[in-house]
Parts: C-alpha cells; structure tokens; sequence
C-alpha cells in the first residue's frame, strides 16, 4: 500500500539529518523517494529486510566492496556508478553472470539530498545499463564530520554454468598474460580530480562493467581460460603479484607491450607514480593457454571495452614467484608488491 507523505522530500535544498538514519517517518520517506524510486524492482517493492529470489542453475558467487572514494564526483563517473562496476567485475572474474545487487549506504550528516540523488540515479543507471537490479538494502546516518558524504558498499551475487573454472590459482608456466587495455586511467582521473590539476587532454575514468566482455570469452573457450582478475587497487602490479602468490608460479612481462595512454603517462612522470600500481576500475587480466590466447585477444579487441587488448607477457616457472618485467631498454627489473599505498580513497 502506497503511504502518502506530508511533504515531498525536499531534492533541491535540504540536506541529510541524523532522522533520516533513525527509522521513523523521516527515514522511510527517503527510502520511498529516493531509493526505490530509482531502484525500482519488482524484489525491492517487497519492502521486506531481505531479497527472496529463485536460484538459477550453476554455482553461486558473492563478492562485496566498499566504496570510499573522495572525490563523490570525478571525470568519468561518481562513487555510485563506480560502487556497481566494481562489485559486478569482482563477481564476473569468476566467470560468473552477475545477478542481483545489495547496496547499503553511510550516510553523513549534512549531505544534500541533491548529491544524493544523483548518486542514486547514477547508480541506478548503471545497474540497469549491466542488466543486474538492486534487491535490497540498508541506510545509516552518522554524525557530521564522521563520514566524508557518503561510503557505499555493494553485494553481488551471482552464477557460474557448469564447465566453467576460473581461479587465481590455476595460472601454470607456459600460459599467456593477456590485459584488456590500457592501465593507470581512474587513478590518474581521481588524482588529477582531487588535486584540481589541468592536463591538456582530459583524463577519464575507465569505470565500466566488464560482465559482457567476460562474457564472450567464457561462452567462445571456456575451458582455456585459467585466472581473471580486475587490476583496481595497487593496479596492473598487485593484480599479477596477487595470481603469482595463489598460483605459485613467476610472471614475465613486456614493458612496451603494456599499454598506457600519452596523456596517463605525462600525468604520472608529473605525478611522480608509476602507471604499474595505479588503479583501473575497467580492465581485466587474463590468463590463459597459450594456444588460445590470439584467438581471446581477438575476442577482446572486437568488444568495446577491449579495443586496446594486448598480450603483454607469460607465465614462467619460479619458486620465488617473482613478477619480472623487461624493460623498454632491455633489461629486467622485479616488479614488486606496492609500498604504502600511492593513492588512498581511489575506489
């Protein structure tokens, strides 16, 4: 039964209060008006504590993230958009169709609703755009200056068809690295962003859902394709240090095969940041037979959101489980775990 309200809730001027988080009238209009408003689904409108939905055939996959990225805003998305992509890429590098999101929200004091809301409608937008609905979720409200706007956390769950068995610990010596497209871009957005830096050439994140792309490479070989994995934070380096360690193997790759755009490699000389250990929120690592890989790079450069796939290197027998890269002048250099972290709140 549809409740009527006193007022509309105010989009334009008001802002977040502590009563929105406190489970009266206050909270239930913003969750009537805002969230399901954009959410809308026939799972959500069952206005339950919890998402009852049949299970599809297949293994079921769930992964959850946290979004704390400052700025709310940057070129080429927001912490809305990005809270989405980032939990359906985590589900699909297993291979997985991704099928319904949980989203719960900490709000801060203070936060106006009219930012909210283009969260909200971003956020929306995306999930409608990768086919994967929002079912259910959580508001809290905290006291201000506790929160920095708004912190996002995103559930996905989803389905591996049968035949399918993706891993971070099946990579073998023989086997070729292939990456997606070129590295370092939401980081060098979000910094440029934060710092109010002008390039030349603008700078945009690569945010984007990477299901369909996964997709197709499944569904043509599914049983060459051994680990996938989303460089986010740490970038291109954590990601292969990470597969190295779960597989126990080494990586060799080839510095001119990576591929980094003009623009992202002037930021980061500036920057002083290796493009290496930047985050993406686009981009996904490969590994897979050889005998396969052209025929994956070819796949991947007919889709979108791989145009500039490349095979950037192998998978070699090394107990020290070493990632190696050969450098543009012909050396070798060990491309380590990341130190610290070069960029905090970059997803």
């Amino acid at each position: 039964m549809a409740v009527t309200y006193t007022f509309p809730l105010n989009l334009k001027s008001a802002h977040i209060d502590l009563s929105h988080g406190g489970g009266g009238r206050a909270m239930a209009q913003l969750i009537d008006e805002l969230f399901i408003k954009h959410f809308d689904n026939d799972l959500l409108r069952q206005h339950n504590d919890q998402a009852l939905f049949r299970v599809p055939a297949g293994r079921m996959v769930i992964s959850t993230d946290g979004h704390v990225i400052s700025p709310l805003f940057f070129p080429g998305g927001d912490i809305g958009s990005l809270a989405v992509h980032g939990t359906l890429n985590d589900v699909a590098m297993s291979g997985a169709k991704p099928l319904f999101l949980a989203a719960g929200f900490i709000l801060e004091e203070g936060l106006p609703l009219a930012d909210l809301e283009k969260i909200v409608i971003s956020m929306a937008a995306a999930a409608k755009a990768a086919g994967t609905p929002i079912i259910t979720g959580d508001t809290k409200v905290v006291e201000r200056g506790k929160g920095d706007g708004v912190f996002i956390t995103t559930t996905g769950i989803g389905s591996v068809p049968d035949g399918v068995t993706i891993s971070g610990d099946r990579a073998k010596p023989g086997h070729a690295i292939i990456l997606s497209g070129s590295i370092g871009d939401h980081g060098v957005a979000i910094m440029a962003s934060r710092e109010n830096l002008q390039f030349t050439t603008s700078i945009l994140s690569d945010s984007a859902a990477l299901h369909g792309l996964v997709a197709e490479l499944v569904t043509a070989l599914p049983s060459e394709i051994h680990c996938l994995r989303d460089p986010t934070r740490g970038g291109l380096a954590t990601a292969l240090n990470e597969l190295a360690r779960q597989s126990g193997v080494g990586m060799l790759i080839d510095e001119a095969s990576i591929p980094v755009k003009a623009e992202v490699k002037a930021a980061c000389e500036i920057l002083g940041l290796d493009p290496l250990y930047v985050a993406n929120e686009g981009k996904l690592v490969c590994i897979c037979s050889a005998d396969a890989a052209e025929q994956l790079l070819a796949i991947m450069r007919a889709h979108p959101l791989g145009q500039d796939a490349a095979i950037i290197g192998s998978v070699i027998d090394d107990p020290h489980g070493f990632v190696q890269m050969t450098t543009a002048f012909g050396g070798r250099r060990i491309v380590d775990w990341p130190v610290g972290e070069q960029l905090p709140r970059i997803c």
